[in-house]
């Protein structure tokens, strides 16, 4: 006897339900499939996606991108054309977008924006370690006023210019701002250094090397900001020296020529307790206060050391947008005093990094050692560990310093839009290993000669730790004559 939910299932019925499930797959099938003579769609070939071109990817490394949300790209890649950066991301979404005929290998290293050094008096190398351990007025009167006079021509600026960009180049500096004399040669070899700039022709009262008057000074700049207008490394900018080197006639003068050709200005201030002072006696007010009451203080302006700045210079510093650059090594060494950091970035100002000199204030460029420099000396001064961190300092040598350069548009970060200026920094020194956080290794454990690959522009200039855009022999062995020959200069006149 059958179950109730039992089927007899006969040969017919068998038929009949083969016969349903064939046309009902058939129907399933796409038309293709169901005529003879045609391929089916599954056997065309597929066609890979057309990569874009670039013409440099680095690839494989920590991306550290100092954009607004600090991303950190483990496995990380960027494509650039040209001078400017295509994408930032994960190096298989790179790289299955873009193809390039330049490809740099970054696996295991670090890939960091390049540094910025926003203050350098960059020909002074050859006179570096001329006279150290001295107070600042003895060494201008004693020895460097006396060096400038016997041996600065525009010959000497050129080599220590490039002395100079070896130097940077070699140590991740990419961007750098400068106040010399013969700025217009200092322009030509940054340039031809393949580095990136903003240069001013120091204003000063007294007869410089290549200008004797102010107002021989003031014609030089002019041709100098119309010379360099539009190029896409040199900026060309007016530097008056500082407040106790011109008058104020002098000052008015340069901030007018500055903003009829919208460029920057270059400028120390409150560098000394003893400028603070003599500004209050004469002026009747910090040096601060003055540049802001005569018209000079504004979004155009670079400020170097601000270290006599009280709480109102901070907040006119701040409404202005003025930029400030803070040079640790050069403070300390001069004994001028410690910038109140970290109440600047509180404040809402500006603040960069640089490293003065590079004779008396500072002996070298090294922008590496600058940021470990900076966050030391405030948590000393404050006796507080957490007075400045590793990341606010490479802020500072980066993004920040970008902005204290009011050139946070086009550099400071690695972002598509923005120049490819960026460093490969290598991690396999003893002194690199291991590696918890990656702000902290850069600030306090990684030197200068980790530094493997530059590229400024799109161009690269360091490679392998072999500085491709100089000849570095001859520029040392040239930087050697000079020094003998200054040497001889200052015997000559006893001193």
């Amino acid at each position: 006897m059958l179950n109730r939910n039992e089927r007899i299932v006969t040969p017919r019925s068998t038929a009949v339900f083969l016969l349903l499930l064939l046309l009902a797959l058939a129907a399933t099938l796409p038309a293709a499939a169901q005529t003879s003579d045609k391929k089916p769609a599954s056997a065309l070939p597929i066609l890979p996606r057309k990569l874009e071109r670039a013409d440099l990817i680095v690839s494989g490394g920590t991306i550290v991108t100092m954009d607004a949300s600090r991303r950190l790209f483990e496995d990380g890649a960027i494509a650039v054309k040209g001078d400017t950066i295509l994408a930032v991301g994960p190096r298989a979404e790179i790289e299955a977008r873009y193809a390039a005929s330049r490809r740099i290998n970054a696996r295991g290293k670090l890939v960091l924006p390049g540094l910025i050094n926003g203050h350098t008096h960059v020909p002074m190398t050859l006179f570096r370690g001329l006279k150290d351990d001295v107070t600042l007025h003895e060494w201008l009167t004693k020895f460097i006023f006396p060096a400038e006079a016997r041996n600065v021509t525009e010959e000497f600026v050129r080599w220590g210019t490039r002395l100079a960009a070896l130097e940077m180049i070699r140590s991740g500096t990419t961007t750098f701002a400068d106040m010399y004399y013969f700025e217009d040669a200092i322009a030509e070899e940054t340039k031809a250094a393949g580095m990136r700039a903003i240069l001013g022709e120091t204003l000063i009262e007294f007869p410089a090397p290549d200008n004797k008057t102010p107002a021989d000074t003031l014609a030089y700049t002019e041709r100098f900001l119309k010379r360099w207008q539009g190029d896409p490394l040199i900026h060309a900018a007016v530097a008056p020296h500082a407040i106790y080197t011109n008058s104020e006639k002098t000052l008015r003068d340069s901030a007018a020529l500055a903003r009829k050709y919208h460029s920057p200005i270059l400028i120390h201030v409150a560098e000394t307790q003893k400028e603070l002072e003599d500004s209050r006696a004469k002026n009747g007010a910090t040096p601060v206060a003055y540049l802001d009451r005569i018209g000079l203080l504004g979004p155009d302006v670079l400020a170097a050391h601000c270290i006599w700045v009280d709480e109102a210079d901070r907040k006119l510093l701040a409404v202005r947008q003025a930029g400030c650059v803070h040079n640790p090594g050069s403070n300390m060494m001069l004994a001028s005093g410690v910038s109140p950091v970290p109440e600047m970035r509180a404040a809402g100002v500006r603040v960069g990094l640089g490293t003065d000199g590079p004779a008396g204030s500072n002996n070298d460029f090294n922008l590496m050692e600058e940021m470990d420099l900076a966050a030391k000396l405030q948590k000393i001064s404050k006796m507080d560990p957490q007075a400045l961190g590793a990341k606010a300092a490479l802020e500072m040598a980066t993004i920040e310093g970008a902005r204290a350069l009011h050139m946070e548009k086009e550099i400071g970060s690695l972002e598509p839009g923005k120049k490819a200026d960026l460093i490969v920094i290598g991690l396999d020194a003893p002194n690199a290993v291991p590696m918890y956080d990656v702000y902290s290794q850069i600030v306090y454990a990684l030197k200068a000669s980790d530094v493997e690959t530059v590229v400024i522009a799109g161009r690269t200039v360091l490679q392998a730790g072999r500085v491709l855009t100089l000849h570095e022999a001859e520029v040392i062995a040239k930087a050697r004559e000079y020094g003998k020959k200054v040497a001889a200069s200052l015997q000559e006149a006893g001193k």
